[in-house]
Parts: C-alpha cells; structure tokens; sequence
C-alpha cells in the first residue's frame, strides 16, 4: 500500500473519529477544514488537518506522514506556518502553531532543520 493512501486512510479514520481526537488534542479546539488549500500564485498546497485553539487564540496545523519523517517534511510545514501567520490569522491572534505526526523521526534530523529559537513546529511519533 503507498505512503500516499496510507496518510489517506490515517486521516479519513481521523475525521470520522473527529470528537474523540479533539478531546486528546485538548481543551478549545475547534475544526478549521481537512486537506486545507493554500494557493501561491499559481501553486497549490494542502494542509492535512487545520485546528482552531480558542484558549491560546491560535491555529493548529497537523500534517500526517505515514513514514519516517524527513527533513522536507519540516520545510513544508514550517512553509503553512508562514503562510497562516501572513495571510489567514488577525491580528491579535498568536502565531500558528504547526504539528508533524509521523511513523518516526531522528531527533537530529529535528534539530538541525528547525532554528534554535523555534517554538511552533513539533514532530512526534
């Protein structure tokens, strides 16, 4: 089965158990949209999974890779991050917060493609 239909079938199951996910995400969040499209010039992107935090008045963004995480996966990310941050959020929310489940990760892979300084991109397994 390809790494493309399983991210397909993790997020479908996602969606169809969408009040118990967000009840493991926490408390506040609201459900913004599934396979969210983000349009640069002529270029389309999608977002897997796109949250509302109302507590820390802040999006969410989840992006899902049925596989080991890969130092472009982060970029991508950190790319709908950006993006949300100067283009969809208001002014006096806080910034995007970004989230990479994956299969696996190397922690160093983490480290040294995300700055030192960073606080809203995550990668768990």
């Amino acid at each position: 089965m390809s790494k493309v239909l399983q991210e397909k079938i993790l997020e479908n199951r996602l969606i169809e158990h969408l009040e118990k996910f967000l009840l493991e995400l926490g408390r506040g969040f609201a459900f913004v949209g599934r396979q969210y499209r983000l349009t640069l010039s002529e270029d389309s992107f999608y977002a897997d999974l796109v949250f509302y935090n109302i507590p820390l008045k802040c999006y969410v963004i989840i992006e899902l890779k049925a596989r080991k995480l890969k130092h472009q996966d982060l970029g991508q990310l950190q790319m709908y991050v950006n993006y949300f941050d100067q283009e969809v959020k208001n002014e006096d929310d806080n910034p995007t917060i970004g989230i990479l489940l994956c299969s696996d990760k190397n922690d160093n892979v983490v480290k040294y493609t995300l700055p030192k300084d960073n606080e809203h991109i995550f990668a768990s397994k």
